[in-house]
């Protein structure tokens, strides 16, 4: 090599810019751990509904050392990604002293499971409400097997536009360990819908459920308890229990 100018030339060229390059990036780290590029503020960008402002403002607590360019965006996002309603967040630097945090919540669509603090939201994912939630009608109850959340979801979405016509809804869904379904509407009455099978799917009994509702209801003379639609061609029916002036059977 020694005998070949031109090589020699070219690596202390290479080995130039390599220090130049080094020396910069120093630079740059060094400078950004320098007090000239305070944080002024955090914002939320988005309104929350169920997140307190508190909440917030400890989650950050202690996550805001540093300034503009060394704060541990990832750290604060994970933090925040902790608080019970969080589904998600973004967090990003704006010039020259601001962080914004955008938080998606969670949008509860159904309670999962009695009492066990569980909600699920639009995507179908289970997540921890934390204290202070309070149980109420609106919202329908599923309950299932672990994972069973999204499909537990979209059979109640089905089940009640299948229902609209009716002037009933589902209020409660649930599947067996055995992968049995079975609906509670919001009537009191109970509909057994069995497993999925090839021969008769769930979607198909539940619209020959829909079809004979008010043939129900007249055979019956009143709303039934429970109607059993794990019959190939039929139902079985079930006459819901007297009730005295108070309410009680």
């Amino acid at each position: 090599m020694w005998n070949k100018p031109q090589l020699m030339a070219a690596v202390s060229d290479l080995l130039i810019v390599a220090g130049a390059a080094a020396l910069l990036v120093a630079a740059l780290i060094w400078a950004a751990r320098l007090p000239f590029f305070p944080l002024h503020e955090v914002t939320v960008t988005n309104e929350l509904r169920e997140i307190k402002r508190g909440e917030v403002e400890a989650s950050l607590a202690g996550r805001l050392q540093g300034n503009f360019f060394s704060v541990d965006l990832e750290g604060i996002r994970r933090s925040l990604e902790q608080l019970s309603w969080v589904r998600r967040v973004e967090v990003r630097r704006q010039w020259p002293g601001r962080i914004e945090v955008s938080i998606e919540e969670h949008r509860p669509a159904a309670y999962w499971g009695a009492d066990t603090g569980q909600l699920v939201n639009t995507y179908g994912e289970v997540f921890v409400a934390g204290l202070g939630l309070q149980p109420g009608s609106a919202m329908p109850v599923l309950s299932g097997p672990s994972g069973w959340a999204p499909e537990m979801l979209r059979q109640y979405q089905t089940a009640a536009e299948a229902l609209k016509p009716l002037g009933v809804s589902p209020r409660a869904l649930s599947v067996s360990p055995r992968l049995a379904l079975q609906m509670q509407l919001d009537d009191g009455t109970v509909v057994e819908l069995g497993r999925e099978q090839t021969k008769a799917t769930v979607s198909q009994r539940m619209q020959r459920f829909v079809e004979n509702y008010e043939s129900m209801l007249r055979l019956a003379g009143q709303r039934p308890g429970v109607v059993d639609m794990r019959y190939p061609n039929g139902f079985a029916m079930r006459i819901a229990a007297a009730t005295d002036s108070r309410g009680k059977p």
